[in-house]
């Protein structure tokens, strides 16, 4: 696992530099543009920063995910509100919105939040991976790793797949029909997610119920894994209809630009690359744990028609 989030370093590190410095996707701003760039890049330096001390402080690694449906919206609505609230830009970030307060309300129900901002559930895999990586169990070693990557990563890729509605912004084309269809897909992305959110929800809280009352296991809840609904046709539909929102999101800098290529791109790109190692690590940890886990690897698509 440690390899493969050096590459993921690595591909980001690389991917930032065909884009802002070796012009050959056309990373150009005027002024105002670059001002509100500026901004916005000072508030993943802090929130990063941010996340990067307070973890250290109260050994709890999951500062980032508390942010990550939260700090869309405040880059999506700055970027509007600079550009003078264009029509394009206020349905982006009403859809950034949308996608943020339910992503909240699903990670403050798993215990995700708490009164004190850094306080609260902590992603689990962090410390499977502290305990399964022994260069990551010394102190500096780990603390290395929640600087470059858990924080600074991570809150930069949040960042990036934020910035297609920069894009839009630079974009000389108009509000357009386009532009309706594509925030349809996105809305019905996120009506997907939030059905496969729930799925999930109501199986493990059945599942954790029938365990802390000592009741007999049986059927599907034996399994210890969802494999219904949703879940029948791909291991991770959460994880799917993530990744293409944020595809669906750089569209609208298409639309904007009429053309299909642009800086903004690497943000999705990048994205997806993250979700397909983060899977691998979490159905790792599955199949150790659920002895039928691997028979439904077999028989379900990870994501959309890959095993």
């Amino acid at each position: 696992m440690i390899r493969q989030i050096i590459l993921l370093i690595i591909t980001i590190c690389i991917g930032v530099y065909f884009v802002f410095y070796s012009n050959i996707l056309e990373f150009e701003l005027n002024s105002l543009q670059r001002l509100a760039f500026n901004d916005m890049l000072f508030l993943y330096l802090a929130a990063a920063s941010y996340c990067f001390i307070s973890g250290e402080l109260t050994k709890n690694y999951s500062q980032v995910d508390r942010l990550w449906s939260i700090i869309p919206i405040v880059y999506c609505w700055y970027f509007t509100y600079s550009a003078g609230m264009d029509n394009r830009l206020i349905m982006m970030s009403c859809l950034v919105t949308i996608w943020g307060l339910r992503l909240s309300f699903n990670f403050a129900r798993k215990g995700g939040f708490s009164i004190l901002p850094w306080k609260g559930e902590e992603d689990y895999r962090w410390s499977v991976l502290q305990k399964e990586v022994p260069a990551l169990k010394t102190k500096l070693n780990w603390s290395l790793f929640n600087l470059l990557f858990i924080c600074f990563y991570q809150m930069g890729l949040i960042f990036l797949f934020s910035l297609p509605i920069l894009a839009a912004w630079q974009g000389e084309r108009e509000f357009s029909d386009s532009d309706i269809i594509i925030g349809a897909i996105m809305l019905i992305l996120i009506i997907i997610q939030t059905i496969a959110d729930e799925q999930q929800h109501k199986y493990q809280t059945k599942k954790y119920a029938l365990i802390d009352g000592n009741h007999e296991i049986s059927g599907n809840y034996k399994k210890g894994f969802i494999d219904t609904g949703l879940w029948k046709f791909s291991r991770h539909p959460n994880y799917t209809c993530e990744q293409l929102i944020w595809i669906t999101f750089y569209f609208f800098s298409v639309s904007a630009s009429g053309k299909l290529l642009n800086w903004s791109v690497i943000g999705c790109v990048l994205l997806v690359v993250l979700f397909y190692f983060s899977a691998k690590f979490s159905e790792g940890i599955s199949a150790e744990k659920y002895p039928q886990y691997k028979d439904y690897q077999n028989k379900t698509p990870m994501f959309i028609g890959t095993k």
